[in-house]
């Protein structure tokens, strides 16, 4: 009876072991953002942004120099003209001016609305590689060890040279 109570306990005892072995949730992190930086999509996407905002700042200041001929044209006439011309002339300006405001505060929406679309399948790729990896694993949860993710400790396993090396990141 002895033997069968000290079965028991034994048994009991290894069942509580095995079911908190299988409780315990395997962790791990990741720099997402520095997975991101290290993407070959990502130095892609700052190239083409910078072109694109290139083109932009080429027309704005063409259309600035195009109204600082005008603002010129129209000061060094200003004595020979009359006070009705010189008032429409003033108006003219100040649509030029507020078409260029226009056109700068809808050429930087453009821009951010360009970035974003850019950025968005390169964060899915990634995503989808940290859970590729993570499921390989067996990991249920990933961190994020990105500065200002909160996240404060960090001693699990690092994903980061895993994913690297399926994105073929160096």
């Amino acid at each position: 009876m002895k033997l069968f109570k000290k079965l028991l306990v034994a048994g009991v005892l290894f069942l509580g072991v095995m079911t908190t072995a299988n409780a315990q949730s395997k962790v791990a992190h990741i720099n997402s953002q520095e997975l991101v930086a290290a993407m070959p999509e990502t130095k892609q996407m700052q190239e083409e942004l910078k072109k694109v905002a290139q083109a932009y700042d080429t027309e704005y200041k063409s259309q600035t120099s195009s109204l600082q001929a005008k603002l010129q044209k129209y000061d060094a006439e200003a004595p020979t003209q009359t006070d009705a011309e010189n008032q429409k002339r003033q108006v003219e300006v100040g649509e030029l001016q507020k078409k260029l405001q226009v056109y700068a505060q809808e050429a930087q929406q453009q821009l951010e609305k360009r970035r974003i679309d850019l950025y968005k399948p390169i964060s899915e790729k990634a995503q989808k590689a940290i859970k590729d990896i993570a499921a390989a694993k067996g990991i249920q949860y990933v961190m994020d060890s990105s500065p200002g993710s909160g996240l404060i400790v960090f001693t699990g396993e690092d994903l980061m040279p895993a994913v690297k090396a399926k994105l073929g990141i160096k």
